[in-house]
């Protein structure tokens, strides 16, 4: 271990000799967004400071590819909420659901070296626990193929980590709902092989299967097979972060701009969401399995192996993947090389693309919970400048909403949204557009303001049992308990069926 750590100290120097010989690709001032209030109205630019100021987004880091080769990485801010220490492309940041392809490429290796197999039923290869059998496995069984293409018909879409300091539940307790987890039982909820259902638990399952197999810890194990054979020198699945790694750490920052208690939650559910990495190690998983495809690294993986594991297992994915490998979304966009993977932990958030036909490829992290209003923008500004092929997509009302909000005010906002739905009758139709946008207020601490646009939303759609459910959100994280009550009520009422209205008038009547 050791070793591993004098060789840590490095990377910093060699990091800023690759800065030193490339092209900058993006700084605090460049414009990511602009948007045009009105017509009669000059356009708004905002650049990558304003964007962090706007989102209370301490700090972030990319690493870009070019030519299946690490071409760039730089950090932006500071690694938590008033601090002066900066970010830089040595930071480390949790992965979180990222930390789910890596585990692919780990449980991947142990069916290339014959102790898994990808089509056999797990329970015959589990030791420590077993999937409970029920009506959803009698004639399909859960697969290693399944779980990592989430087509196993398991539920636990994902976990909220532990505060430091908090009692910490063992992987049994996990996968069986008992205390101190705070999960639902990881159980078969749907056929396997039938329908893809996003499920972190059945990644956890996964991550005991291959410590089954494996005979070591899931820590040590990904370490040897994976994360050093990949260049990864910086990554470690360790929750209690080794000095040298916890020096470098980013501290989780809320929505809000609050840092989170402890800097971080533990993920004790290590395959589906515990990685701690930088950029430049994300990239460099990327540049590994984008030319082990082609037969020219295969440190981890044959040619073989990675191609199956970039090809579509589930089809019925959401957005615009063109289905589920295994571990990757794959496919973007009409583009079979291209394979991408998105995270949200507690305070931290992250992004890898890469497009193994064209050598490309970008992996960002921010220490925010709002990170993700802001990344999409990086991807396409850097695409642009690169010349890659990844298509814009345009900015949703909302999120013009909330740009001109931030710089002109709720009243301008407001002005823009009554244009947009005069001039579009879809709009008008559309109740989810001011709820979004009283959402990301909302998160930002902006109290006052998301109730002003739920109100609105409440005039205008008066028969939508959402908008007063969102109304009473609001009112409740103001501490306006009696509004709330009777907002919450007024949903009930709409929809009889609303559990989440149900459930916070009891808290609230308590």
């Amino acid at each position: 271990m050791k070793s591993i750590f004098a060789l840590s100290v490095l990377l910093p120097f060699l990091s800023l000799s690759l800065r030193a010989q490339s092209p900058e690709m993006l700084s605090p001032d460049t414009v990511l967004v602009t948007v045009r209030p009105s017509q009669a109205e000059a356009a708004l630019s905002f650049t990558l400071n304003d964007l962090m100021r706007m989102y209370n987004i301490p700090g972030l880091s990319v690493a870009v590819v070019e030519q299946n080769k690490l071409a760039w990485a730089k950090g932006f801010g500071v690694v938590a909420p008033g601090s002066s220490t900066p970010v830089t492309s040595e930071t480390l940041f949790q992965a979180a659901s990222i930390s789910k392809p890596i585990t692919a490429a780990g449980g991947l290796w142990l069916v290339e070296h014959g102790k898994l197999d990808l089509d056999r039923d797990v329970n015959l290869d589990l030791k420590s626990w077993k999937v409970p059998e029920n009506q959803f496995t009698v004639k399909e069984k859960v697969t290693l193929r399944r779980l990592m293409s989430h087509n196993a018909g398991m539920n636990v879409h994902g976990f909220a980590g532990y505060a430091q300091g908090s009692p910490i539940p063992t992987t049994l307790q996990t996968l069986d709902g008992l205390a101190p987890a705070n999960n639902a039982p990881i159980r078969v909820t749907a056929t396997p092989g039938t329908e893809c259902i996003y499920s972190g638990g059945g990644i956890t399952v996964e991550g005991l299967l291959m410590k089954d197999a494996s005979g070591q810890s899931f820590e040590d194990f990904m370490l040897q097979r994976v994360l050093l054979p990949a260049g990864m020198k910086s990554s470690t699945f360790q929750q209690s972060l080794p000095a040298a790694f916890a020096q470098r750490a980013a501290t989780g920052t809320h929505a809000d701009g609050v840092a989170v208690a402890g800097k971080w939650h533990i993920y004790p559910e290590l395959a589906p969401d515990g990685l701690w990495t930088t950029t430049s190690d994300l990239a460099r998983f990327g540049i590994e399995l984008s030319l082990s495809r082609d037969g020219k690294a295969n440190h981890i993986l044959s040619q073989a192996m990675t191609k199956q594991m970039l090809t579509p297992q589930c089809h019925d994915a959401p957005g615009d993947a063109g289905g589920i490998g295994l571990g990757f979304g794959v496919g973007y966009r009409g583009h079979p090389g291209q394979f991408k993977h998105t995270g949200g932990n507690d305070g931290f958030e992250s992004f890898l693309l890469m497009d193994a036909d064209a050598g490309w490829g970008i992996a960002l992290t921010g220490n925010s919970d709002s990170f993700h209003y802001i990344y999409p923008h990086i991807v396409e500004a850097i695409a642009k400048q690169r010349g890659w092929q990844y298509p814009t997509k345009d900015l949703s009302l909302a999120e013009r909403l909330s740009l001109i909000d931030s710089r002109l005010g709720l009243e301008s906002a407001f002005g823009a949204y009554d244009r947009a739905s005069a001039a579009d009758p879809s709009e008008r139709k559309n109740h989810s557009t001011l709820n979004g946008f009283g959402y990301e207020l909302l998160a930002r601490g902006k109290q006052e303001e998301a109730i002003k646009v739920f109100e609105r939303n409440v005039a205008l759609y008066p028969e939508d049992a959402n908008a007063y459910d969102s109304l009473g959100e609001a009112y409740m994280v103001a501490g306006q308990r009696q509004s709330a009550i009777a907002n919450y009520e007024h949903s009930l009422k709409l929809n009889p069926q609303n559990e989440n209205a149900r459930s916070q008038l009891k808290k609230l009547r308590q």
